[in-house]
């Protein structure tokens, strides 16, 4: 089974939390973070400090602080995150340019179709963006209890009290 690391994956849950923020032109922390997505505290400041270090998210300290995407949710691919976080897509270490992946490099028959195999994965995670897989905020539930209800017209007839 091909997957992608946990915290590869945890990277992408993390950058969609991040992205529903931005729509309210907010910045999130990674208390934030963690509240919405259910990640640890340290895992998700692990994760913002690598994403940010890849230049997909920008960070501000102080009070007001936190963590805002660098570039438009439509920019960022699923590749350019699983990149942050793994390194380079691949399926296997043969693909790899300069990689000297085993014994067999040398006479191996295979190794030369990894490399078009590998670039056929990364395109097809580059071709998703961080805006398709952010959620868009739920509508508003109101409880029928909470609704506001509307004031019924003053008819003209009827006297206004002061």
């Amino acid at each position: 089974m091909l997957r992608l690391s946990n915290l590869a994956d945890y990277g992408v849950v993390v950058m969609t939390a991040v992205a529903s923020a931005a729509r309210n032109d907010c910045l999130t922390s990674a208390t934030n973070v963690a509240d919405t997505t259910g990640i640890p505290v340290p895992t998700v400041a692990k994760l913002l400090g690598q994403l940010g270090r890849a230049g997909l998210l920008h960070s501000q300290r102080g009070a007001n602080g936190g963590f805002a995407l660098a570039r438009a949710a439509t920019a960022i691919s699923l590749a350019n995150i699983v990149e942050a976080i793994d390194g380079p897509i691949a399926l296997t270490h043969c693909g790899q340019p300069g990689a000297d992946c085993c014994e067999l490099a040398d006479t191996c028959q295979v190794r030369p179709h990894w490399a078009p195999v590998n670039r056929a994965v990364r395109d097809a995670l580059a071709r998703v963006s961080l805006a398709e897989l952010a959620p868009e905020a739920p509508p508003l539930k109101l409880h029928p209890a909470t609704a506001p209800v509307a004031e019924p017209p003053v008819s003209r007839t009827q006297k206004v009290s002061a």
